[in-house]
């Protein structure tokens, strides 16, 4: 049976793993008073969109492909090259691509079979439409798991309860370098979880919030003073929980700008050792687009899926 993997461009994942593995991406469109960008995890393309957003957009609106452009797609090309299809999307709190994918999905599913006889493919074709529950590196995080048990040739049913697991128990947080374009886009979408006088505070005394996205909801789970500060208590905390044991040997690591950094910051270091020692996987990507909008450039994000909650209060 041909697996297949389709994602949007939320997922932190580097593209030399995305290619390696056939997934494919659905585009999100980004746009600005004066600015377009269609982000589909092209890494030079997605640091020239950091310094756009540098030079002081206030507000950004994301969209996604259309349920039809999801189904055309779909019928076009994909219910041709693969038997079974996994989509796992941003969490749908988050975004519509969800609702539009599941949308999307019961055409496919109802219209495919003319296309494969077509093209001379015999068999059905399934596709399971997923919430991640999860955002940037924690929906890479599950993404890199599917491709992980697809490649170890496990079952659908093997894949699908491995997913249904992650869904619950992946922990994504991001630490923000400058808090102005996280509460410029916070405000205007109405998200009061950066109020002005948390942000004045902020400002004056360098306290990052520590944001965690976890089971559909996103939520400031802690403060810390300096962001290499804040970095470096998140490397610590993925250290601990990997030494007391992982549900998946993944952890995901994405940064918005040049992903070199990542290796200069305090506790790296220690992490690469300690996954190493335990055989975990360390993908480290650019921030998406998306999450670069909504936390701001050269900020960091990394996830986990462990049974045991992280905070830090």
């Amino acid at each position: 049976m041909r697996i297949g993997i389709v994602t949007d461009s939320c997922c932190d994942l580097p593209r030399s793993f995305i290619d390696e593995n056939g997934i494919v991406i659905l585009p999100i469109t980004i746009s600005s008073a004066s600015q377009q960008f269609v982000d589909t995890r092209n890494p030079s393309a997605t640091l020239e969109f950091y310094w756009r957003i540098r030079q002081g957009e206030n507000s950004f609106e994301s969209a996604p492909l259309s349920v039809e452009q999801i189904r055309a797609l779909f019928l076009e090309r994909l219910v041709v090259e693969y038997d079974y299809i996994f989509c796992l999307t941003v969490m749908s709190s988050r975004s519509r691509i969800h609702e539009y994918a599941t949308q999307a999905s019961f055409g496919i599913l109802n219209s495919y079979k003319p296309v494969r006889e077509a093209a001379g493919v015999s068999g059905p074709f399934s596709l399971r439409v997923f919430d991640t529950g999860t955002l940037f590196p924690g929906q890479g995080l599950i993404v890199a798991e599917v491709a992980r048990l697809v490649r170890e040739e496990r079952s659908t049913l093997e894949i699908i309860r491995h997913i249904e697991r992650l869904q619950q128990l992946t922990q994504a947080f991001l630490i923000p370098e400058n808090l102005d374009q996280l509460r410029r886009q916070a405000r205007s979408k109405g998200d009061k979880s950066v109020g002005l006088a948390s942000y004045v505070l902020g400002s004056a005394l360098d306290i990052k919030p520590i944001i965690r996205g976890f089971q559909g909801q996103t939520e400031p789970v802690g403060r810390v003073r300096g962001f290499e500060a804040g970095v470096e208590r998140l490397f610590a905390a993925a250290c601990q929980q990997i030494e007391n044991g992982l549900t998946a040997p993944t952890i995901c690591v994405s940064y918005g700008g040049e992903v070199d950094r990542v290796t200069t910051l305090p506790g790296w270091t220690e992490l690469v050792r300690v996954a190493r020692q335990h055989r975990v996987t360390l993908h480290v990507a650019e921030m998406s687009a998306t999450a670069a909008v909504n936390i701001g450039v050269e900020g960091l994000a990394l996830a986990f899926a462990s049974p045991r909650e992280t905070r830090f209060d």
